[in-house]
């Protein structure tokens, strides 16, 4: 009932978005680092290839390295990069919080008869 595929793919959803906001809180507080390589994650195009075979459950998040100019100071972060990145991933969590409430909202309508 909690395996199917788009239960897999919401909780694997949640679990790349929750990444992504911690990498970019680690890049924003390291903005100033010297040498610091911001971090980014992916996700969506294992999970959408996951989804189309039937299998989201192995996909898992991938944190990579930036490979995007540096400063003087050897850091890479861009701030409005940063800022623009954790309002959209912001959003999608939120969304798909609202979505996995909504189907065991749902589930557990059925239940109660």
């Amino acid at each position: 009932m909690f395996d199917d595929v788009t239960s897999s793919a919401l909780r694997i959803a949640v679990n790349g978005l929750a990444a992504r906001q911690k990498a970019i809180a680690n890049n924003i507080a390291n903005i100033e680092t010297p040498g610091y390589h911001a971090q980014k994650v992916k996700f969506e195009e294992a999970l959408s290839q996951a989804v189309d075979s039937g299998r989201p459950a192995r996909v898992a998040p991938s944190v990579d390295r930036s490979l995007e100019p540096t400063r003087l100071n050897g850091s890479n972060v861009n701030l409005d990069e940063e800022t623009l990145s954790h309002v959209d991933t912001s959003m999608r969590y939120q969304l798909t919080l609202r979505a996995l409430d909504s189907k065991y909202g749902l589930i557990s309508t059925v239940l109660k008869g």
